[in-house]
Formats: C-alpha cells, sequence, structure tokens
C-alpha cells in the first residue's frame, strides 16, 4: 500500500514538474516572438524610412520654391529621427553602427537648421546645394544596401534573434548574414565622412575642431608611463600597461590600465603634448573625511597641476562620499560651455578618482567673443516676469543649430524651482532653458 502511494506521490511530482517546465517554456517563447516581432518591425520600418528619405531628398532638390522647400526639410529632418528612433530598437547594441547613426543626424541638423532659418532671406547656396546632392546620391546608396539586406532577410526568413546571440557570442568568429549586411552598410557609409568633411553639415559637429588646438611636444611610451605613474599615483611604473592607438586614429593617444587587489585604473592620454583625456580610478571609498568645499580645491589643485588654466567652478553634487566637479572656461569674465570638464573626488583621503576633459581638448581656443549688443536689463526683458532672476552672467554657449553664440546666462527661481536662462546678447532672443535639480546649490556658500 505504501509502495502505491509512493508511486502515486511521485508519479504526480514528475507530472507538475513537467507541467511548469511546459509553462515556462511557452512563457519563454512568447518572449522570444514578441522580441523577434519588435526586431523585423523596427528593421523594415528602418528599411522603409531610409527609402523615403531618398526621395524626399530628390523631391527637395528639384523644388524652386522657398515656401514648399522649409516644411520639406521639416519632414526629411522628422524621417532621420524616426530612422534613428528605428535603428536604436534593432540588437546592435555590440555592433558598431556609429557612422550610420551619425550621418542620419548630420542629415536631420543640415535640414533643420535649414527649416528654421528665414530662406527668402538666406536662400541654399551653392556649397549647400552641392552637399544636399551628395547626401542624396549617399542615402540613395545607403538605401540599397538595406533593401539587399530586407531581400535576404525575406528570401530566407531569417531571425533577428539569431544576430543578437551572434553579437553576444564573442567566443566565435560572427557570421550572420543579417551581421554581414550590416557591417556593409557601416562600411559604405565609413567611406562618406572624409567626403563630408567640409561640408555645412560637418560644421555643426565638434569634429571639424577635434583636438587641433592641442600644445606641446609627442611624448613617449616611458614619459607616459611616467606621468601615468603620478596621475593614477602608482609606486611602480613597471606595472602599467600601455598601448598605442593604432595607425589612422584620428587624435593619436595612449591607453594606460593598472589593476592590483586595492583598486583598477585606466586613462588615455594624447600623444602630442601628453594632455590626460580621460581618468578612471575604482576603488573602495570609506567613510567621508573632508568636505565638499575641500573637495572642490583638491580638484582646483588638480587642474592647476595639469595646465588647465583659467577655469572656474560651474557646479557641485554629492554622490555617497563622492565629490563631482564640473568647471567651465572663463576667458575674460566670459563662461565657455565647450570647454568644460568633470573631475571626480574621493572625500575620504581626497583622491582624484575621475577626470575628463574631452571637451575642452575638443573645442578650447582663444575665442574673438564680440561685445554684447544689447545690455544686460535689455536681455532681461526676455525672461518670464514670474522668474526672480537670483546671479547672472555672460556665457557662450552651443544653440540648438550646433553653433557658439555669446548670451547674457540667468539664474532664478520660479516657485520652488530654480531655472538657467541664456538670452542672446546680439538679440535678445531666448536661446534655452533649463531646469535644475533641486539638489543643485551654488558653490560658493557649500561646506
Amino acid at each position: 500500500m505504501i509502495r502505491w502511494i509512493i508511486i502515486a506521490v511521485l508519479s504526480v511530482g514528475v507530472a507538475g514538474t513537467a507541467f511548469w517546465g511546459y509553462q515556462e517554456h511557452q512563457e519563454k517563447n512568447a518572449v522570444l516572438i514578441q522580441a523577434e516581432n519588435t526586431y523585423q518591425r523596427s528593421f523594415h520600418e528602418l528599411s522603409y524610412h531610409v527609402d523615403l528619405l531618398h526621395d524626399k531628398i530628390g523631391t527637395a532638390l528639384a523644388m524652386n520654391s522657398e515656401q514648399r522647400l522649409s516644411p520639406q526639410m521639416v519632414d526629411i529632418w522628422r524621417l532621420t529621427s524616426e530612422a534613428l528612433s528605428n535603428v536604436g530598437q534593432l540588437p546592435l547594441g555590440l555592433l558598431p553602427f556609429n557612422k550610420t547613426e551619425e550621418f542620419l543626424s548630420n542629415i536631420g541638423d543640415f535640414t533643420y537648421r535649414t527649416a528654421v532659418r528665414n530662406l527668402d532671406d538666406e536662400p541654399l547656396s551653392d556649397e549647400e546645394t552641392k552637399s544636399f546632392e551628395e547626401l542624396y546620391e549617399q542615402s540613395g546608396d545607403i538605401k540599397d544596401e538595406l533593401r539587399q539586406v530586407q531581400h535576404v532577410v525575406l528570401d530566407n526568413n531569417l531571425r533577428w534573434m539569431d544576430v543578437q546571440l551572434a553579437l553576444a557570442n564573442e567566443d566565435e568568429q560572427v557570421d550572420n548574414t543579417i551581421v554581414d549586411g550590416f557591417q556593409t552598410v557601416e562600411k559604405t557609409v565609413e567611406g562618406y565622412s572624409e567626403s563630408n568633411v567640409d561640408s555645412p553639415i560637418v560644421g555643426t559637429s565638434s569634429q571639424e575642431h577635434s583636438f587641433q588646438s592641442l600644445n606641446g611636444k609627442k611624448v613617449s611610451e616611458e614619459q607616459v608611463r611616467e606621468k601615468a605613474k603620478d596621475i593614477l599615483e602608482v609606486n611602480d611604473g613597471s606595472k602599467l600597461h600601455v598601448t598605442k592607438s593604432g595607425e589612422g586614429a584620428d587624435v593619436p593617444t595612449y591607453s594606460v590600465s593598472y589593476k592590483d587587489n586595492k583598486k583598477s585604473a585606466y586613462m588615455d592620454m594624447t600623444e602630442q603634448g601628453g594632455h590626460p583625456i580621460t581618468v578612471l580610478v575604482r576603488r573602495p571609498v570609506k567613510e567621508k573625511e573632508i568636505s565638499l568645499n575641500e573637495g572642490m580645491e583638491r580638484a582646483k589643485d588638480y587642474l592647476s597641476k595639469y595646465k588647465f588654466e583659467d577655469m572656474e567652478i560651474f557646479q557641485s553634487n554629492q554622490y555617497d562620499n563622492i565629490g563631482v566637479y564640473s568647471f567651465l572656461y572663463n576667458q575674460d569674465g566670459v563662461r565657455v560651455y565647450s570647454d568644460a570638464m568633470e573631475i571626480k573626488v574621493a572625500l575620504d583621503t581626497g583622491d582624484i578618482l575621475g577626470f575628463t576633459a574631452r571637451n575642452y581638448l575638443m573645442n578650447h581656443t582663444q575665442r574673438d567673443i564680440p561685445e554684447p549688443e544689447i545690455t544686460e536689463d535689455e536681455a532681461k526683458k526676455a525672461v518670464n516676469q514670474s522668474v526672480d532672476i537670483q546671479e547672472s552672467f555672460l556665457s557662450v554657449i552651443d544653440n540648438d543649430l550646433g553653433e557658439e553664440v555669446l548670451t547674457y546666462e540667468f539664474l532664478g527661481v520660479m516657485g520652488n524651482e530654480t531655472y538657467r536662462i541664456f538670452v542672446n546678447a546680439s538679440d535678445g532672443t531666448e536661446e534655452k532653458v533649463e531646469k535644475l535639480d533641486g539638489a543643485e546649490a551654488n558653490f560658493a556658500t557649500t561646506s
């Protein structure tokens, strides 16, 4: 009798396990099917939007009416945004696809900039028309490459989930029809980067003057090792792993890494002048021993030590026991946002845990800053009257078109919120409005 009871219980257990396994399998399949459907939809929409984008650019080239051209440019800008959204939903996180995204973004920047200006007063120049014609040809090539991938996908009933598995498997060489097709698209776009370098589109990007203001002599690997030993606070420089960027790099750099039982560290340094670009140190941070203000002084000393001059504190925040400080370049009393840098300081010992000067090194130059054409009081008239202005500055910022403009910067309060408002110092138009975090405070009063 007992034996039959045991057999019955075991049978029920096996049946229950089998049912549970079947349910899990069904749920997993449902998730996979949903993901596959999302990938398929995003890919076919991408192909459709790029196809339509090519046609819209061609139509715009044929237009002779400035009144019709502006809405067409807006439509092209909308399509590039949708195409970029489609790319973002594909499982391409492990596949470099940045050139294609940059190409779409550049078309969007160009068409937006054209759409918002008065084309009756400022029609397309010959140079802009030529660039637009090149974009038409290039978008046609991308359209054809995507159509080819689409044909193969439909003809062979390929699955996008296989793409994700192929990309995630780092131990085996990636051999996947869809992956190969997208790599071909990326390679096609990469060939356009040089031909577009002088176009008005690229002019809105920091790529045009990327790291061109570097000074100093070229440094050797041994010199890099010595500098890195000091910056990363490592006693034995021989334990640093130093590698140089490969041939054809836009900016020749050295990468330095270090790891022991207490911390790991990584940094990039320019070959020209040996300037630190980024520094990252990981170690356990203990209880806070210094104030946020003392951490700021450590950050200032760090900037001074490595010859980053005329930098002023912009804002500070504390996360756990780490102080994060943002600095802006100040040229003759004018704050320059393009030349910003950020430093992280451990508030237990005051060590530097993080540093980035990429924006500074890409954009920094001695600018010819014009005098304001309107007074501060005139600029204040553009600010919402409900905002109680607390502080004001002269600042150079990048506007929505990627152009540097001189502005009056106002820090003000409305209700319980703090806002940063930028007003063009030439014509009094409101350039940007930024709502600040409630946790942010004026650093000068922080202790």
